[in-house]
């Protein structure tokens, strides 16, 4: 098997996680900077074996995109055309930042650590690929 990639994009930071190999745990990768994004993925999935990538879909909390569905679509759009082996999946990304302010609280980790925006973003990531991969669990059939 190969690993999954989750993305958290934001207009400045962008949070990575991914899955082990096995596909059982998700993990933090790191935060980049948005505009080495492109590059960095280019150069990860050079050394290693991901088959997908998830990247949270920006939407309010009514279900109306957000600002930043735009500048998702355009990265999905150009990485596709760059990299169609690897293919997309958009996963609804609405409370990860909620989520990721209490479990970091939950974490027992102080105020100024959870003002660092960075592990937010991290976190977020995480958030968004454990969810991805809850939901294919719940089906009864483990199949994506």
């Amino acid at each position: 098997m190969a690993r999954i990639l989750s993305i958290d994009y934001g207009k400045k930071r962008t949070g990575l996680a991914v899955t082990d190999p096995l596909q059982l745990i998700a993990g933090g990768l790191a935060t980049v900077s948005t505009s080495e994004l492109f590059d960095y993925l280019k150069n990860y999935v050079s050394r290693e074996d991901v088959e997908l990538i998830v990247i949270g879909e920006p939407r309010q909390p009514n279900g109306q995109p957000s600002e930043n569905l735009q500048r998702v679509q355009q990265f999905v759009s150009r990485w596709r055309k760059a990299m169609p082996q690897i293919p997309v999946e958009y996963y609804d990304e609405r409370f990860t930042s909620v989520l990721a302010h209490q479990a970091m609280i939950a974490g027992g980790l102080r105020k100024k650590a959870r003002q660092d925006k960075a592990l937010v973003d991290e976190i977020s990531a995480t958030i968004i690929l454990e969810d991805y991969m809850r939901s294919f669990k719940g089906n009864g059939n483990g199949e994506k």
